[in-house]
């Protein structure tokens, strides 16, 4: 093995001395009237020096020679860490707390046994706790205290200097006073300029900054990944190293009011914070996984709700459509589609259009998402039973003209929704289907009378959201053959069609996209297919009435959005199924 210079640090850790002496004497390394005149210098140092440090300053100490001895002795070999790469298994086998706290470094995994670098031979004690603590074998080599300390630093460092070297590679800073905790949440700002709450505050700030949805916090084998929904595209940030995991999923389970001593169970919590001025709610869900808990942040951003109708991708001849079935005086209208796909902010922008001062309008929400002046929302709490079918029961009894539940999740809910639309009220709701035409099967699944669903449902609306070509940097697309092929796209529409293309820019984070629209499938239950839901007709059936009675396919939409440089071919087709 390789030998090396020693430090002072190697010295003072001896146990001891008197031993030490005994040995270093016997081998000739030292004289006796060389260790008498040590002891002398111990006495003139008044307790500053131990016997060891007086000889090395003396000088008469080979310090190389010195710990090889006391390494044979021991029966240990000598490592030099400078000239060693150290395996990434090996150091994921100990803990941070462990190696600081015992001043060692893992160098090798093997099985059962861990080898660890120790500047001092002489410490059995750190070796049979660590053996202890570990519950496997332990070996030991020694090597200088300052290497160890050197690759402690590197690999496991002190929170502080792995927080201040991270935040070195973002792309910006972050202030202090610029994330404020929002009314009734946790009291953070005593302590802003802790390490672990500056790395918190970066990575939320920053998904805010990016315009990103969700922030993903995932523990790997390995690392601990960030990732950002910007858009509706995982996009992966740069991630803090994996030895800070537990500190963030700490920090972040204190501001969400969550049981930080359970990691064996989901959890959800909520944050409330003031970003930059804006009002900002972060909904948390916590899961374990077998690298640890990972943690996905929904954030909700009360500012950006778009609750002006044509903004959110709607066409002339759809707003017409909307607002026909919005003047309804009962009723119940569903919008479907997938989590994440806007159903809750489309049903927004349609209350938001009709909240007039001679109408009571009361929603009930699981989460009450965004704040809309003038209606009443109303949030379930499942603790106390206060379910979506209770605060809907509640609801009727306030007189209401206009209802909106969060989603229709069971039998119960179902129900009582139809039950109101038939008593003169009109209800707005979401649904988890596909397509439009399979929420009338998915009620009839769920136990709802045929008759009940054709008397009282009056129009459904599915919807998609795809990315916006992002209007900087966006030039003319000419489609391959492949592509008009699989999406049956016809002469005609080639040419007319102003197909776009974004080539990536600064502003789009090099996507090519900007913001999101929607596409929808609207469709009104005519008297046909009243009839045929009686007659308990298929989902296709169903969907080619309505095909006949007008009803623009998810596809259709898509590729006319697409045909005047709104969106991409590529996006419809991953977003929409073939329509036969």
């Amino acid at each position: 093995m390789l030998i090396w210079n020693l430090t002072t640090e190697v010295l003072e850790v001896a146990k001891d001395s008197e031993y030490i002496l005994e040995i270093l004497t016997e081998y000739g390394m030292l004289t006796e009237d060389q260790v008498n005149e040590g002891w002398e210098k111990v006495a003139a140092s008044e307790g500053k020096l131990d016997i060891l440090g007086a000889l090395k300053a003396l000088k008469y100490l080979n310090e190389n020679e010195m710990m090889s001895l006391l390494a044979q002795q021991y029966g240990l070999e000598t490592l030099d860490l400078n000239e060693y790469q150290v395996p990434l298994e090996a150091i994921e086998s100990l803990t941070s707390d462990l190696a600081k706290q015992y001043k060692v470094i893992p160098v090798m995994k093997h099985d059962n046994l861990l080898t660890i670098a120790m500047s001092d031979p002489t410490d059995v004690e750190t070796l049979d706790a660590l053996r202890y603590v570990l519950g496997c074998d332990v070996e030991a080599v020694v090597s200088p205290r300052d290497q160890i300390d050197k690759l402690i630093s590197h690999h496991y460092g002190s929170v502080e200097e792995s927080v201040d070297s991270f935040l070195e590679g973002m792309e910006g800073g972050v202030d202090s006073q610029l994330m404020k905790t929002g009314e009734g949440g946790p009291e953070a700002e005593a302590d802003d300029d802790a390490p672990i709450i500056k790395l918190v505050s970066l990575i939320i700030v920053e998904a805010i900054r990016k315009r990103a949805s969700d922030i993903h916090l995932e523990p790997l084998e390995k690392r601990y990944r960030v990732r950002y929904r910007i858009d509706g595209a995982l996009r992966e940030m740069e991630s803090p190293p994996k030895y800070l995991q537990s500190n963030l999923t700490s920090r972040l389970k204190i501001m969400a009011k969550l049981d930080i001593t359970e990691k064996r169970v989901p959890q959800d919590g909520r944050i409330q914070l003031k970003i930059e001025g804006k009002e900002i709610d972060l909904r948390v869900s916590t899961i374990p996984t077998t690298h640890g808990e990972s943690i996905v942040m929904r954030i909700l951003d009360k500012s950006s709700i778009t609750l002006d109708i044509p903004k959110l991708g709607f066409y002339s001849d759809d707003m017409e459509i909307i607002n026909k079935i919005i003047s309804l005086p009962d009723g119940v209208f569903l919008v479907t589609g997938p989590t994440g796909s806007g159903k809750t902010t489309s049903l927004y922008a349609f209350l938001n259009s009709i909240n007039t001062p001679n109408r009571k309008i009361i929603t009930v929400e699981d989460p009450v998402e965004y704040m809309l002046g003038g209606i009443n929302q109303v949030q379930v709490n499942n603790i106390i039973k206060f379910t979506f079918g209770a605060a809907l029961r509640a609801m009727l009894r306030q007189a209401p003209n206009i209802v909106m539940v969060g989603e229709i999740r069971d039998l119960e809910t179902a129900t009582i929704a139809i039950n109101a639309a038939l008593t003169g009220h009109l209800v707005f709701s979401t649904l988890h289907t596909n397509d439009a035409p399979s929420s009338i099967t998915r009620l009839i699944d769920m136990g709802i009378k045929p008759f009940l669903v054709a008397s009282a449902v009056r129009a459904i609306m599915a919807q998609r959201l795809v990315r916006r070509v992002c209007k900087n940097c966006s030039a003319p697309y000419t489609p391959d053959a492949e592509e008009i092929e699989y999406m049956a796209l016809t002469d005609e529409y080639l040419k007319t069609a102003n197909l776009q293309k974004g080539r990536g820019c600064q502003e789009c984070g090099g996507s090519g996209y900007r913001s999101r629209m929607g596409i929808y499938e609207i469709f009104f239950i005519t008297e046909e297919i009243q009839r045929m839901v009686n007659e308990r007709a298929t989902t296709d059936e169903v969907r080619e009435a309505a095909r006949k009675s007008g009803m623009r396919t998810l596809r259709e939409d898509g590729l006319r959005k697409a045909a005047v440089g709104g969106t991409t071919l590529s996006e419809v087709l991953a977003l929409t199924a073939i329509d036969e």
